[in-house]
């Protein structure tokens, strides 16, 4: 059993990831349009349209993760949706298409994109889905809980953007020093 206090920090770590995602893709729409569609997943007669949907599929599902009566819901299509991007990413990969901004980041953020980003993918999707589908224990959030959330969702946030930043920039940098790809 999931104790609620857990399922919900993980509900609300991923409300967090996908409203900062939005944020940054409505912050640069035409620089987040114009990577959606270099990954060449849609049709480029339509790109710029499926692109459109991305920030909106991703605020509503944010906006949904917190509540009891949507949580399920949500943190399942949260999951598909990281899945998702996994997919598009590894698909790239797969075809060598290793240049591609992965699209992640903030608007001044370009990366390529790279197979450790699948992984963390599937990785936060997996809590996701597992916050969906396990039983939760019925006891009810006490307000000493909110010390607990507060302080796992700063933890969380500052593990992730650490690791995102180490994998991200840091780790590329050290890999073309000594010429490693």
């Amino acid at each position: 059993m999931l104790d609620p206090a857990v399922g919900t920090l993980i509900d609300l770590g991923g409300a967090a990831l996908l409203a900062s995602a939005a944020i940054h893709k409505l912050g640069d729409f035409d620089r987040f349009a114009t990577v959606f569609a270099a990954y060449r997943i849609s049709p480029a007669r339509g790109s710029r349209g499926v692109a459109a949907l991305v920030p909106a599929v991703e605020l509503a599902i944010a906006f949904a993760l917190p509540w009891p009566r949507t949580h399920r819901a949500a943190a399942l299509c949260a999951g598909a949706l990281l899945a998702l991007y996994g997919v598009a990413i590894a698909l790239n990969l797969a075809r060598g298409r290793r240049d591609l901004d992965c699209g992640c980041g903030g608007p001044r953020d370009r990366r390529r994109i790279a197979p450790w980003m699948v992984w963390r993918n599937a990785l936060v999707a997996a809590w996701l889905v597992a916050a969906a589908v396990l039983p939760w224990s019925s006891r009810p959030l006490a307000a000493v809980d909110g010390l607990t959330l507060g302080g796992g969702l700063f933890a969380m946030t500052v593990l992730y953007r650490t690791l995102d930043r180490l994998m991200g920039e840091i780790a590329p940098k050290g890999f073309a020093m000594r010429g490693i790809r």
